[in-house]
């Protein structure tokens, strides 16, 4: 008797332990699988975590998964808010996401690794800056020197804007102390007097010039045009399993982009209503942060022409190389992947107000 009692312990504890196992190593998309309510037609959804960063160059992650989600068709694509890059690089190396919006130098360089990473889209363009004291007498780029600059991290596009702009000051590496810090702690360090100017992408940029205690110096569109930050990075394997879920998630961000820019020069509902959902629901910051960000100049930051262009990412990687944060240069191709990048002139808008944003708003 007790030995059947103790087979059967054996067997439960052993059981428990593969169910566990399975649930923990479980991929981030499972067809046939809901992600959502199953509508009331019994069709069954398929899902994608997308990770982001409560940042603007991520926007239409959290945008197309509040759209998915109140849709009845399609999958869902769920997001997973990280606080900083290297958790969320950690994560997308351990493959415990399969797609995230990531800073780009910081994609080639797990490219580089060995990572089987793929960027298919960017984020935005422009929408960082350079903010210094408001009432700093700095007027140019040359004022910086001799100054503490902070930028979000090494392998960061803003880094890189600073060495670029460097060499065309013809200064020298160390005239201008780059100090990292984490994007949120940027403003407060400022206001605090720990750094004299700082460069980063918004919202973090406005944060100060909204508290009174920081102006903008330069927009970094006014120093690159067309500047790059974040993108949407994928695994490999996910290409290759299922190209198909890959292009939906493509043509989502795309759609969500469009739909952003679609009324900006005609008061720029679009962007309030993402505000609000995006700055209740998926950041905790405050809808009227954002909505500066978004509505106050609409062209601070652009959510359309995001097809991942090669001459930019030609010159980001010979700077990285000459800066040491590659080995040496990778082809285009080795860690980009344009295919999925859609003919915007084909993609519809997926709504005009964003579902629930009024009981949002109310809350």
């Amino acid at each position: 008797m007790k030995a059947k009692l103790l087979i059967v312990l054996v067997a439960l504890v052993a059981g428990l332990y593969f169910v566990n196992k399975s649930l923990s190593g479980k991929k981030e998309y499972i067809q046939g699988t809901p992600a959502a309510a199953t509508p009331a037609g019994g069709e069954v959804r398929g899902k994608l975590t997308v990770g982001f960063l409560p940042v603007t160059c991520h926007l239409t992650c959290p945008v197309t998964s509040w759209i998915t989600e109140h849709s009845d068709k399609g999958t869902v694509f769920e997001t997973l808010k990280f606080a900083d890059f290297p958790s969320m690089k950690e994560a997308f190396m351990a493959r415990k996401i399969d797609a995230t919006f990531i800073n780009m130098p910081l994609a080639m360089k797990l490219a580089y690794d060995g990572v089987p990473v793929k960027i298919v889209y960017l984020g935005h363009r422009d929408g960082s800056a350079i903010i210094v004291p408001v009432n700093s007498p700095m007027k140019e780029f040359a004022d910086l020197k001799g100054k503490r600059v902070a930028i979000p991290g090494r392998f960061s596009n803003q880094h890189i804007l600073m060495y670029r702009m460097m060499k065309q000051y013809g200064m020298q590496p160390g005239d201008i102390e780059l100090k990292e810090l984490p994007p949120p702690e940027h403003p407060s360090a400022l206001a605090a007097g720990a750094i004299d100017a700082y460069i980063i992408g918004e919202p973090h940029a406005a944060k100060a010039e909204m508290d009174g205690f920081g102006r903008v110096l330069y927009q970094c569109g006014e120093l690159w045009p067309g500047f790059i930050s974040c993108g949407l990075a994928v695994r490999q394997e996910l290409i290759d399993e299922k190209p198909e879920l890959v292009e939906e998630l493509v043509r989502g961000i795309a759609a969500s982009g469009k739909w952003l820019d679609s009324d900006k020069d005609s008061g720029a509902q679009h962007r309030t209503d993402a505000s609000i959902v995006v700055g209740k629901v998926f950041y905790n910051q405050k809808p009227e942060l954002l909505q500066w960000v978004l509505t106050k100049d609409v062209n601070r930051v652009k959510y359309t022409g995001l097809k991942p262009p090669k001459e930019n990412f030609d010159e980001m990687m010979d700077l990285s190389v000459e800066m040491g944060l590659m080995p040496k240069r990778m082809e285009f191709d080795q860690y980009c992947d344009t295919q999925f990048a859609p003919d915007l002139e084909h993609v519809a808008l997926p709504c005009d107000r964003l579902p629930d944003v009024d009981k949002v708003a109310a809350q």
